[in-house]
């Protein structure tokens, strides 16, 4: 048996899989996030292990022979998140995530430097790891001072599971400390930043070995013999991983907290004019694009909470036909925004109501607004040289058919959805953990789910979509600043 674990934003997901890949059991617990003033985003470490052992022991519950077999562990988790460590391994302050854009000036001040881009192959975002040190530096100093280590959240449980300081190739991407390229820690951006090098976990690739389960653990979930741990991946690396996307052509789009429009390369393929993302692979000799905007189901979800009505009621309200854009606009900037505009001062908006404006309208007005802020990342990794002929949907929110032909036709490709069964993150961080625990080829085990529908453009609808698509860019032009 093989586990992966996957440390989200709202929790920690558990998944077994045994030797042929398939699945066994799964098990959750979840986690909340703190934002102790606008902009803000934190979480406890510390939450992270309870979460952590609470999905662990729930899986050994169910499924206690099965957790016993397993010989290799695979880490998958949110990314850019600063985990501050001190001599002793413990925690000096809450880790700042990859939402908070308390850093953006910081984040400014870097990424005028050109050697970043140059160098890590991407824009200095606000939520990036960098721009926060420089942040903990000016306003926490003795935090700063008494810094050992910084490791981003999954090698955080890294360091619970073996005592280890590592990270993986695509995680690390997503910190700017990073030559993409040559994939290793750049010493010219650290010393940028006032960092050392001995103040970075060290690198392996996400199917090699980075450590062993310590006994203890092992032994409370009843594991014999030694079990490795795996690089693992960064949560949308991971996710290519658990959905075969892997080869050049091959790609997803991901509606999540966040969302993400991923496409897998077979080299480094960096545009940080567009304000693509242009990271390792979890697998050796392999590259990935991802434009990310901030709010995708999570705007629903937002928006179901002002409603005081559950996202699938809201959804339920607007029947089984896509119809064209209605005359309310919803810009999806609730974080902020990364892919394409780089911009944490910018929020969102309701544009266009008026006294006949019901709940199914702003309902519609945010499914079609996310699907816009997709297609602006769609345009954007196609000024970076990736033309994408059809997209596989993941996520809590693909599993709503009236989304995903909004998300069509506005992109104008074909959305595969995958059948009933696991396809995210923590299968790919599981696929990981057999890989590292048997060296097997990673294009026999990371093989795509098989495709249950294909939902099309609505061609009738296409010429609306556009001219609202149209629409929703001006908006955030009127609005910038």
């Amino acid at each position: 048996m093989y586990l992966g674990i996957d440390l989200g934003t709202s929790g920690v997901k558990a998944l077994l899989i045994d030797g042929a890949g398939e699945v066994v059991g799964t098990a959750t617990a979840p986690l909340t996030l703190s934002r102790p003033h606008p902009g803000w985003s934190e979480q406890d470490p510390a939450d992270w292990v309870v979460a952590a052992y609470a999905a662990l022991d729930a899986l050994k519950h169910d499924h206690a022979r099965d957790l016993a077999a397993v010989k290799g562990i695979g880490l998958s988790g949110q990314m850019h998140g600063a985990t501050l460590i001190d001599e002793a391994d413990e925690p000096l302050r809450p880790a700042i995530l990859w939402n908070d854009t308390r850093a953006h000036a910081e984040a400014a001040r870097l990424d005028a430097d050109p050697r970043f881009r140059e160098i890590s192959g991407n824009i200095v975002f606000p939520g990036f790891t960098a721009p926060k040190l420089l942040w903990v530096r000016a306003s926490e100093r003795e935090i700063f001072d008494h810094t050992v280590k910084v490791l981003l959240p999954k090698d955080y449980l890294r360091l619970w599971l073996t005592g280890e300081h590592v990270s993986d190739m695509s995680d690390a991407s997503g910190t700017s400390w990073f030559d993409v390229g040559a994939r290793g820690w750049s010493p010219d951006l650290l010393d940028a930043c006032h960092m050392r090098l001995d103040q970075m976990p060290a690198l392996v690739e996400g199917n090699a070995v980075s450590g062993e389960l310590r006994a203890e653990l092992a032994a409370r979930w009843g594991m014999t013999g030694p079990v490795v741990v795996a690089g693992g991946g960064g949560d949308n690396a991971a996710s290519a991983i658990g959905t075969g996307t892997i080869s050049a052509g091959a790609a997803f789009v991901s509606l999540g907290t966040s969302g993400v429009l991923f496409a897998a390369n077979e080299s480094y393929l960096p545009n940080p004019e567009s304000a693509v993302h242009a990271f390792c692979h979890a697998l050796p000799d392999r590259w990935h694009q991802m434009g990310v905007i901030l709010s995708a189901a999570s705007a629903l979800t937002w928006y179901a909470t002002i409603a005081e009505t559950a996202p699938a009621a809201l959804m339920e309200e607007l029947g089984d036909s896509l119809e064209p854009p209605g005359p309310v606009t919803f810009l999806p900037y609730l974080s902020g925004e990364r892919t394409p505009h780089n911009d944490a001062d910018i929020r969102a908006a309701f544009i266009g109501l008026s006294h006949e404006t019901d709940r199914a309208s702003l309902t519609r007005a945010v499914i079609d607004g996310v699907a816009f802020a997709l297609r602006d990342c769609q345009e954007a990794l196609g000024a970076a040289g990736t033309e994408l002929t059809s997209v596989m949907a993941v996520g809590g929110g693909s599993r709503a058919h009236l989304w995903l032909e909004a998300i069509a036709t506005t992109l104008g490709l074909p959305v595969e959805v995958p059948g009933q069964g696991e396809t995210g993150a923590a299968l790919g961080a599981a696929r990981l953990g057999l890989l590292a625990a048997t060296g097997a080829d990673p294009v026999e085990i990371c093989r795509p789910p098989k495709v249950e529908r294909v939902v099309e453009p609505v061609s009738d609808l296409r010429a609306a979509y556009e001219d609202a698509y149209g629409r929703y860019g001006a908006l955030y032009r009127a609005l910038k600043g």
